[in-house]
């Protein structure tokens, strides 16, 4: 297996599983949408704009696995956040309602490819501006879709509510992924 991922969540989450992977060296994929895709399906077409820049370096017999996580909330998609200004502005945002967490995760080999997402409701309890700022001061969440990571801080103390894959909105829905490998290798 072969994970084309920055994240340590997601590699944690894989060694959780006990699944043997590699990292991918690094390439570069344009993360850009269509503005008329529903919000629903951007992370499983983005997940496949990073698996389509490795194609070309796979041999047989391996397996890649790409993902990305969108945050929905408001009618729109929050992504990771510029800086402090855009991480204070998105916690407002999720601030005391509810949003989606979707992550696409796409499997690809030299002879096969499977692209499926996950989806799964978080709601946040009202968080106050001091909140807002100590979290953002202790834990600088702007390599996080939604400028927060459920598995830290704010997670314990502001999230009221989950439906779906906790692992999900941690970055990789594990259960899903085991599934869907087990059918696909």
């Amino acid at each position: 297996m072969l994970l084309a991922s920055k994240s340590p969540r997601r590699r944690q989450l894989l060694e959780g599983v006990g699944i043997d992977f590699e990292i991918a060296e690094g390439r570069d994929a344009e993360e850009v949408f269509p503005e008329t895709m529903p919000l629903g399906e951007v992370a499983e077409y983005l997940s496949g704009l990073k698996s389509d820049a490795y194609f070309d370096t796979l041999e047989e017999g391996d397996v890649l696995i790409t993902a990305d996580t969108v945050v929905i909330a408001g009618g729109r998609i929050l992504g990771k956040p510029a800086d402090r200004v855009e991480a204070q502005a998105m916690l407002r945002l999720l601030s005391g309602a509810e949003h989606e967490v979707v992550t696409g995760v796409t499997l690809r080999s030299i002879h096969n490819r499977r692209s499926f997402s996950c989806v799964s409701r978080v709601r946040f309890r009202e968080i106050t501006p001091e909140e807002v700022d100590y979290y953002i001061d202790h834990y600088a969440p702007y390599d996080k879709a939604g400028a927060y990571g459920i598995q830290e801080w704010i997670g314990y103390v502001a999230i009221s509510g989950i439906e779906g894959s906790f692992y999900n909105v941690m970055g990789l829905p594990v259960q899903m992924l085991y599934v869907e490998l087990e059918k696909f290798v």
